[in-house]
């Protein structure tokens, strides 16, 4: 009699598992996925499919926690739209958004995708040199609005508000700084070259002269998303990188 107590105790608490996980997985499908362009963590191909190293990974943990989301359930806006929607939800999940102390208590957290570099860019043919970030004050500086570059020059302190240039898409501030409208950029590095190279201009013809910083990159959640569910995906991120798809997915992108 006793035996069968603790049979029957076993199964509940399996029955139990299982429901939570599919309650879970279930929590995970109906957060709205919010993406832009900004390779090589999220971008639309010419075939029109939805790749990157964040997209890939956010995948592949969603599958491992037994949620039904693709790529195709990824919707790509404008940076600032997705940014602005995520502050306030309801149930949003952002990327790859940089995580930094001025936006440590407005998101909940899962990650890190991978590691960034936020940089100002000039052209190699203008001779600008920053030697602090004073200099920066007497320039025209380009940036994606509401972007970490534009949060991350704005709190220096030093450049005048009518110095800082917002724009919609990057691709926009590089060809202006490539006809020369601006003087300077501030943008993620590894996506900024790579989308210099899209645009069919030559990556040695811009130079880093200042680091803003260096971070992560990772998955914001709205603040009325359930702790549960921020928990539940980055153990579906962990899980992936210890089985070592993650680095398979690193090396697609390289």
């Amino acid at each position: 009699m006793k035996g069968l107590t603790h049979l029957k105790g076993y199964l509940c608490t399996i029955v139990l598992t299982i429901v939570a996980t599919q309650a879970q997985a279930e929590g995970l499908n109906k957060l709205e996925y919010l993406t832009e362009e900004y390779p090589p963590f999220n971008f639309t191909t010419e075939d029109k499919q939805l790749k990157g190293i964040g997209v890939d990974l956010l995948i592949a943990a969603l599958e491992n926690k037994g949620a039904g989301v693709t790529a195709s359930n990824i919707k790509v806006l404008p940076w600032t739209r997705g940014y602005r929607q995520a502050l306030k939800g309801p149930m949003t999940v952002l990327f790859s958004t940089t995580r930094t102390e001025q936006r440590e208590p407005l998101f909940k957290w899962a990650g890190p995708i991978v590691a960034s570099k936020n940089s100002v860019i000039a052209r190699k043919d203008a001779g600008i040199t920053i030697n602090s970030p004073n200099d920066l004050a007497q320039y025209n500086i380009g940036v994606v609005r509401d972007d970490i570059g534009e949060q991350l020059v704005r709190a220096l302190g030093v450049v005048p508000d009518n110095k800082v240039k917002p724009q919609a898409k990057a691709e926009n501030i590089i060809q202006q700084l490539q006809s020369k409208r601006i003087d300077l950029l501030a943008y993620e590095l590894n996506s900024l070259r790579y989308q210099v190279k899209k645009l069919g201009l030559n990556n040695e013809d811009f130079v880093e002269v200042h680091v803003l910083n260096e971070g992560q990159l990772f998955y914001a959640f709205s603040p009325d998303a359930p702790d549960a569910l921020v928990s539940e995906l980055q153990s579906g991120i962990d899980a992936v990188k210890e089985s070592g798809k993650y680095d398979e997915i690193l090396k697609a992108y390289q």
